[in-house]
């Protein structure tokens, strides 16, 4: 069973070549394929102690999860591939991917009831969590491969390298992923349990790394009613004036952390984005089922792009396209509408005004000169991270990033802890501008929700756990 599993990842990989024509809900698409939205993307050094040789790569995705979403919670789709991938020359293609297959068990648990054995109508029949799995009433134990995929001699256009990740828990090819944290009857140490099934990997030759998916309390903060509503609520008030809307919600974290050298080249700068795919969606433009191909439904790289960057009628386009074609949407970067919205709904502030907006561009398509700007980079939109820059520990580090001088948070990668909304707001109204070119471009622009790194776990996964379902408040 285990050998047929595992050769179907490998299969998905080698044969369906995904097609492709911080966001929750960001597209008018994506809001039917709850299991495949990529909300967040990570990746830092990390900063646990003794593991800064390592990067730490995070990707989000199912939003909005209720912790009390019985009875059937939030499983991965297993017809779905879910892939971070990484770009370590700057040239928009992905170099190594790292791509996760997942596979439900289903177990027939019965009761005896009347002289009959009958399925039971949930998910577990008692209490687990410190027991070998095999040996508890859990009606679905899902487990995922993970199929890594290089570019071959650096052409994008040749078949790539392929292999399959090793857990070196067990010596086999198959991950365990925990259940969701369905309240603390049923799991009574739920920290603990899930802390379990993080797993020694090694991925084509490079080890040792850990891997770990399951569900987490959701990282992302913003007052996403409030932003929008029209922005109501005061974007110069204070940093902690509003509650945080996605504060009693959960989230899947696929997480990966890897030593340095296993993901650079030439070059100690990185690129990443994730994407998630799925084998038929004629609902999405240019993935149409062809021969079994996947097609890519989701993308993400920076956060609030697709939400608040790119046009309405372009939203669904950007989910199913490659960084390599981003030229597509150029002028929404460099020449964006968000700042416009903001001047006709607060007068008293001015959009800047300087076109294109090179500083946009630098800081969502290239990277930073001299900071995370790879040589000869090719224009695209993902996240960028210099890897020799020292990680911070957590109580050292500093919400508002490069913003505040910590060159080793958001945009240079991006961290739990790094308030990626404030930094957003700001640098889109023009901080990193000549000031007569952008008048309001150094006032402290806050949607008033606050992050901080101390918030969040100091050590590998990073997120924390996620909120029992019989913890979940009452509206």
């Amino acid at each position: 069973m285990k050998r047929t599993l595992v050769a179907a990842a490998l299969a998905t990989v080698l044969l369906s070549g995904t097609a492709t024509g911080s966001s929750h809900r960001e597209a008018p698409l994506i809001t039917k394929y709850p299991k495949v939205d990529n909300t967040d993307v990570y990746m830092f050094r990390s900063y646990e102690a003794h593991r800064s040789g390592y990067v730490t790569l995070l990707a989000n995705f199912q939003p909005f999860q209720k912790p009390a979403g019985g009875p059937n919670f939030y499983p991965m789709d297993e017809e779905a591939l879910y892939t971070i991938h990484v770009d370590n020359d700057g040239d928009a293609h992905e170099d190594i991917s790292f791509n996760f297959r997942f596979f439900n068990k289903y177990r027939g648990i019965e009761i005896s009831v009347g002289g009959k054995r009958v399925a039971i109508p949930i998910n577990y029949a008692e209490p687990f969590g410190s027991i070998p799995v095999e040996n508890y009433k859990l009606n679905v134990i899902e487990t995922y491969a993970l199929v890594t995929t290089r570019e071959r001699n650096n052409n994008p256009n040749a078949a790539p390298e392929v292999s399959l990740a090793k857990n070196l828990s067990t010596g086999g090819n198959l991950f365990p992923k925990p259940f969701d944290n369905v309240g603390t009857k049923t799991i009574p140490e739920y920290a603990a349990y899930a802390e379990s099934h993080i797993r020694p990997v090694e991925i084509d030759g490079c080890s040792p790394g850990r891997v770990f998916v399951g569900q987490r309390k959701e990282g992302f903060k913003i007052a996403v009613g409030e932003v929008f509503d029209l922005i109501n609520l005061n974007p110069l008030g204070a940093r902690d004036a509003q509650p945080n809307d996605l504060e009693n919600e959960n989230v899947t974290t696929i997480a990966l952390e890897l030593p340095i050298s296993c993901l650079t080249a030439n070059s100690p700068i990185i690129g990443a984005w994730s994407t998630a795919s799925l084998p038929k969606h004629t609902d999405f433009a240019g993935a149409h089922e062809k021969g079994g191909k996947l097609h890519q439904v989701s993308r993400l790289g920076n956060p609030l792009v697709n939400e608040v960057v790119i046009g309405l009628p372009d939203k669904d386009l950007f989910n199913v396209s490659r960084p390599s074609n981003d030229g597509q949407f150029a002028k929404y970067v460099t020449n964006p509408t968000l700042p416009e919205l903001i001047q006709t709904l607060f007068p008293s502030v001015t959009a800047p005004n300087a076109f294109p907006r090179t500083d946009l561009v630098a800081a969502f398509l290239t990277g930073i000169d001299g900071l995370n700007r790879p040589s000869g980079v090719k224009p695209s939109e993902m996240l960028r991270l210099n890897t020799s820059i020292k990680p911070k520990a957590r109580a050292a580090q500093k919400s508002l990033g490069v913003l505040a001088g910590d060159l080793a948070g958001f945009p240079n990668g991006r961290r739990p802890g790094d308030d990626v909304v404030d930094i957003a707001l700001r640098v889109v109204m023009g901080v990193l501008l000549p000031e007569a070119d952008a008048p309001s471009g150094r006032l402290p622009y806050t949607d008033g929700v606050i992050v901080n790194a101390t918030e969040f776990q100091s050590k590998f996964p990073y997120l924390n756990t996620p909120i029992p379902g019989d913890a979940d408040p009452a509206p």
